[in-house]
């Protein structure tokens, strides 16, 4: 895999979330690969990270060189919820700094590529929440499902309200197409969907 040198520049002097909670970083790495190859690419992708909508609700994540998102206190059981999520997510101010980087970089797009937002799904992002990072087998955040449904199904409908409002905004500052992350979809199986 290549890394652009401008990116690498960049990154030595902010850490990855602070590049993401910089509209101005965040719309200057979105730009960088369409400046750098004019007319050979059909599209931006905001620089952003699923793991901004745990954060908007009160998780932190350090981003771990090596080893990815790390959650400094995850979720280990249900009563965790009411400690360590924070009541209610105002989405047009906690994620403000997503919708920012969006009108920055359609601004400076000029419209040569279309702008893509993004959103992590509820299963993928409540598996991080719960694992506390990536894993092999997710099986912590499984087992959460088959404990504490109930907890689970509050869970995952708490993220979906984030989520969609957060897309509603994404759009509303000028994202031109969207995309939800489901990377551990695969984790469960059909059945766990109903």
């Amino acid at each position: 895999m290549h890394v652009h040198v401008e990116f690498r520049a960049l990154r030595a002097e902010h850490n990855f979330f602070e590049a993401c909670r910089t509209p101005e970083l965040a719309a200057e790495i979105t730009l960088q690969p369409i400046d750098r190859y004019p007319g050979l690419l059909d599209a931006a992708i905001i620089f952003s990270d699923i793991l901004v909508i745990p954060q908007a609700m009160g998780m932190e994540i350090e981003m771990v060189p090596g080893r990815g998102p790390v959650f400094t206190d995850p979720l280990d059981t249900p009563a965790d919820m009411e400690t360590k999520l924070k009541a209610k997510v105002a989405t047009d101010v906690e994620l403000k700094y997503v919708y920012d980087a969006i009108k920055i970089t359609r601004r400076r797009l000029e419209g040569r590529v279309p702008l893509f937002g993004f959103v992590g799904a509820p299963w993928t992002l409540m598996a991080y929440m719960v694992e506390g990072g990536g894993s092999k087998t997710f099986a912590k955040a499984k087992s959460w499902l088959l404990k504490y449904p109930k907890t689970s199904h509050t869970l995952l409908r708490r993220i979906t309200q984030i989520a969609s409002e957060f897309l509603i905004g994404q759009v509303r500052a000028g994202a031109q197409m969207l995309q939800v992350f489901d990377s551990w979809a695969g984790e469960l199986g059909p059945e766990d969907f109903g």
